[in-house]
């Protein structure tokens, strides 16, 4: 088993619920569980807003389920131009 395989993460699509003053979520999982999310650097450099009720895609550690990072803004339907 080489690096790449042993660190896989799994990635789920969630919903914001809560935001933190220091860049934490606290976000809701497709499967109901609730974990603590935090922004990752590309989403932070963009100045990606994220507020709750936003959808994101979240990538959680298999090694602590209880934290994951937020990688991805869903877009909404009142965000598209049509």
């Amino acid at each position: 088993m080489n690096e790449k395989e042993k660190e896989k993460k799994v990635i789920y699509d969630a919903l914001v619920t809560e935001s933190f003053p220091n860049g934490m979520f606290r976000v809701r999982l497709d499967n109901g569980d609730i974990i603590l999310g935090y922004i990752s650097g590309k989403i932070r450099r963009n100045f990606i807003r994220i507020l709750p009720g936003d959808k994101v895609q979240i990538e959680v550690s298999r090694y602590d389920s209880t934290k994951g990072r937020i990688i991805y803004r869903l877009p909404t339907k009142k965000d598209s131009k049509d």
